[in-house]
């Protein structure tokens, strides 16, 4: 997306700590960026209430209330389409996109995983590291393809690996730069950017 980007959608199933942290980050100024759609496939998710109470455009499509994976995601799409989003912005979304969702947003999508990829992708990054002994892992903000964790990577931060460490508190301690991570990464991509390759190219 050359030309700069203005127009974000976040995407989430929980809590949304990083939602809010975007969300901090733009009413400073540190992203040039407007949320124009927060949505959720779950009911009552902590992040998309919190959403409805900053008075931003807030949406929930349960998945459970749609009959294919399809019909839920054409849902989305349709609000997507409706707001203009230029971004799509993965907060904790636990849901899988279909190759039909991801391709219709090519390069557009943004995920967050709390390891330092390629190593451990998918869930449980944490305890894959522990298990491993790795003495750093971290976290990645990535674009979206088609394999899980396996799109091109846009900011990765880094975090020690100590020797009491479990699997909780090294998640909390990686959360911590999650928030940093995902502004810096949506600073970055909302000032224009172009892939080559496996690479991202800003400006």
């Amino acid at each position: 997306m050359e030309g700069g980007i203005g127009l974000l959608a976040v995407l989430l199933s929980g809590r949304g700590s990083n939602f809010l942290a975007i969300h901090d980050a733009v009413e400073r100024g540190e992203i040039p960026a407007r949320i124009v759609a927060v949505i959720s496939n779950r009911k009552g998710a902590a992040g998309i209430e919190r959403a409805r109470q900053l008075g931003l455009p807030a949406f929930v499509f349960d998945h459970d209330d749609y009959p294919s994976r399809q019909a839920h995601e054409e849902a989305v799409m349709g609000v997507l389409a409706e707001t203009g989003a230029e971004l799509v912005v993965l907060a904790g979304y636990m849901r899988r996109l279909s190759s039909t969702f991801v391709s219709r947003y090519r390069h557009r999508i943004v995920n967050i995983h709390p390891s330092l990829l390629p190593a451990f992708p998918g869930l449980d990054a944490q305890t894959q590291a522990l298990a491993y002994g790795v003495r750093v892992s971290g976290c990645t903000v990535h674009l979206v393809d088609e394999e899980v964790d396996g799109g091109p990577v846009v900011v990765q931060r880094v975090v020690e690996v100590v020797e009491d460490d479990t699997a909780e508190t090294l998640a909390a301690r990686i959360l911590e730069e999650e928030h940093q991570a995902y502004v810096e990464a949506l600073r970055k991509l909302c000032g224009g950017y172009r892939v080559e390759g496996r690479k991202v190219v800003f400006g």
